[in-house]
């Protein structure tokens, strides 16, 4: 009777079993979330908020350039954005336009840096990839890494802040 019984279960637990493995396989695809776009190809910054990144100062255009083309193979950038020092200077002014103390000691275009701004993909540890790229890039004034999200658990959230999303810009 135990053998009857036996062939009797096994087909009908091996069916249970692939059931609940498929199962498993359908509600992870899911919930998996979609890839993001990746395009290391540098682009102005103007048009774009990251909130999840890492840039990099440069004194020169040529610097930056040269840098901003150099993540071009390298997996832990997934958008890559440039500002030259010009563009950097009138970010400066229209962001500060309401507090002319500020201006005045900002200098001029020269002294303003020209910027790489790395958005990399959400699972990159920020802190090791700025080190990488600090390495990478003696040459640059300043390499940090911001993430909006990390700064609000850590100091609070401001009431009307947007959460920055996975794909690390607004």
């Amino acid at each position: 009777m135990g053998i009857r019984l036996w062939r009797w279960l096994a087909p009908v637990f091996v069916a249970a079993l692939g059931a609940g493995v498929g199962l498993a396989f359908v509600v992870g695809m899911a919930v998996r979330p979609d890839p993001l776009p990746i395009d290391r190809t540098p682009v102005p910054l103007a048009a774009h908020q990251p909130c999840r990144d890492v840039q990099a100062y440069f004194d020169t255009d040529e610097q930056m350039r040269r840098a901003a083309a150099s993540f071009h193979d390298d997996p832990d950038a997934r958008l890559v954005f440039v500002e030259t020092k010009r563009e950097s200077f009138l970010s400066l002014r229209d962001g500060f336009k309401d507090h002319p103390e500020i201006l005045n000691g900002l200098g001029g275009e020269e002294s303003s840096p020209a910027v790489v701004t790395v958005v990399p993909p959400p699972a990159t540890d920020l802190v090791a990839y700025t080190a990488r790229l600090k390495t990478r890039f003696p040459d640059a004034q300043e390499v940090y890494s911001l993430d909006v999200n990390a700064f609000n658990e850590k100091f609070g959230k401001p009431r009307d802040a947007p959460t920055c999303p996975r794909a690390g810009e607004y």
